[in-house]
């Protein structure tokens, strides 16, 4: 028998309407900071940048494609990584579907990380994924966006910026739960899975930034970083109108797409 609460189809259907009030108004909520998204400053970017892609050595402004917007995924992956995050691949899965889209909405979305090239194209392949995915290695790219971080920045106290706060010297522990949300040790079971020990991997974070072009200059208009993400990972979403919604007792459940068990593989594929 369930614990949870249950009823008749009247008592949901009454729950459930009051429920959508609430619905709506995170929707205009949503709206709303959506608007003041796109009303923040831009910032002209004069730094030459280069990154190395599919199509050979790129500037920032390359990294459109003939675009007038460009969205940058900050993946994290280290030069010192074996393999791409755990945690950003589940969230980069959902790209390929819906890159498509934004590229004829006037919108490039690519992955940047600082790993070489060959590692990226080599993961890229292992994991199946087609959509753009350039390397910042050797430059400052990372870092100038709060994403990479040295190990001196790192044992400083406050060395280290990042989600728009300063950060203690770190130092190891064994509360490493995301944003102290889960069970057991998720920072260091991605860090494991990525081939790197716990400070090496959180030197690298994860987030997204974005940029417009306009008469050749380059503009940095945006940035989202930690739990900010959660909107652009799309199992949560799923999750989160699931009868047990994140569920995450047990603390880190997930695998990369190709990891997972074959009684859990999803038998339409």
């Amino acid at each position: 028998m369930t614990k949870h609460k249950t009823g008749t189809r009247t008592e949901w259907l009454a729950a459930r309407v009051e429920l959508l009030k609430a619905e709506k108004e995170l929707t205009r909520r949503s709206d709303e900071l959506a608007r003041k998204r796109q009303e923040l400053p831009w910032v002209r970017v004069d730094k030459d940048y280069r990154f190395e892609t599919d199509e050979g050595k790129a500037s920032l402004a390359d990294l459109f494609r003939g675009r007038s917007q460009l969205l940058i995924y900050h993946f994290m992956f280290g030069p010192d990584f074996k393999a791409g995050c755990a945690t950003c691949s589940t969230i980069a899965d959902g790209f390929n579907g819906f890159a498509i889209h934004l590229a004829n909405h006037d919108v490039t979305l690519s992955a940047v990380s600082r790993a070489p090239f060959a590692k990226l194209q080599a993961y890229k392949r292992r994991m199946g994924w087609a959509f753009p995915w350039a390397s910042s290695f050797g430059g400052d790219f990372n870092a100038d966006f709060n994403v990479s971080f040295t190990e001196e920045q790192q044992q400083r106290e406050g060395g280290i910026e990042y989600n728009y706060r300063r950060e203690p010297a770190w130092q190891m522990r064994d509360d490493g739960g995301m944003a102290n949300r889960m069970e057991g040790n998720p920072v260091a079971d991605n860090a494991a899975m990525a081939g790197t020990d716990v400070a090496t991997y959180i030197r690298e974070r994860p987030g997204m930034s974005a940029f417009a072009l306009e008469d050749g200059v380059v503009y940095y208009t945006y940035s989202a970083f930690a739990r900010g993400l959660d909107a652009l990972w799309g199992m949560y979403q799923w999750l989160d109108r699931a009868p047990k919604g994140r569920n995450e007792t047990a603390g880190m459940w997930w695998r990369r797409h190709n990891e997972y068990g074959s009684e859990a593989q999803y038998k339409a594929v």
